[in-house]
């Protein structure tokens, strides 16, 4: 598989296959939100579209980065969302990479939100889809942010069928600015737990892929087949 590694400024045309990768948090909450029940999430382009959304559709839940603020319903934490029953419930998103990251490759024929919480099933499904080339959108710190890098690159050996043990690649997103700026408390809208969470490696066994549904860049989970299943995606 060819892959390339890009921060969201160095897209230039649309990619034909995009993995955008938020470790810390945005793709981990993403996560979180199906394990709770999620139905969907809504990628927002901003907190003023977010908001919009929230009040044309009362039911809609409403999360971004930073503290807590009037019209939106959570924050940007694992920890956090975890405590919340999102049972058929549509989730709107927006945070300051993660999201950016998805919308600037909307135009892609396959575009794959990730994190470590869903690599494996992330790089099932490149596999399965025979992706033989890859853009990896790393969404954090302009392209340079060292979670979302060794997470990509972590997927990608994986859906080379690349035997990779995951121990330093985790270490390098547990030694990373973000792991040290929510764990000191730089960032506003962190739960403790939060570190740890996004460093869960596989919890979940979905990928998740974001598609244009009429005007909006809708998020929703994928069950990918296990590597010995004969089922297709």
């Amino acid at each position: 598989m060819n892959a390339r590694f890009l921060g969201i400024a160095e897209l230039v045309d649309a990619p034909s296959v995009a993995v955008v990768v938020d470790v810390m948090r945005a793709f981990t909450v993403a996560a979180w939100a199906f394990a709770q029940g999620a139905e969907k999430i809504v990628l927002a382009e901003s907190l003023d579209e977010a908001l919009e959304l929230r009040t044309r559709y009362p039911d809609w839940v409403a999360l971004k980065d930073g503290p807590p603020a009037p019209g939106f319903d959570t924050v940007n934490s694992p920890g956090l969302l975890r405590s919340i029953d999102l049972g058929g419930r549509t989730v709107v998103q927006k945070t300051t990479a993660g999201t950016v990251g998805a919308l600037a490759v909307k135009e892609a024929s396959l575009v794959l939100c990730a994190a470590f919480v869903v690599a494996e099933a992330t790089a099932q499904l490149l596999q399965r889809r025979g992706c033989d080339s890859v853009t990896f959108v790393v969404t954090g710190e302009d392209g340079r942010a060292d979670e979302d890098l060794a997470c990509a690159q972590y997927i990608a050996r994986r859906a080379a069928g690349a035997g990779t043990d995951a121990t330093e690649f985790l270490r390098r997103a547990g030694g990373s600015r973000a792991a040290a700026e929510l764990a000191e408390g730089v960032r506003q809208g962190v739960h403790p737990d939060d570190v740890a969470l996004c460093l869960e490696l596989d919890r979940f066994p979905f990928a998740m892929v974001a598609t244009l549904e009429d005007t909006l860049m809708v998020l929703r989970p994928h069950a990918a087949p296990s590597r010995t299943d004969g089922a297709t995606t």
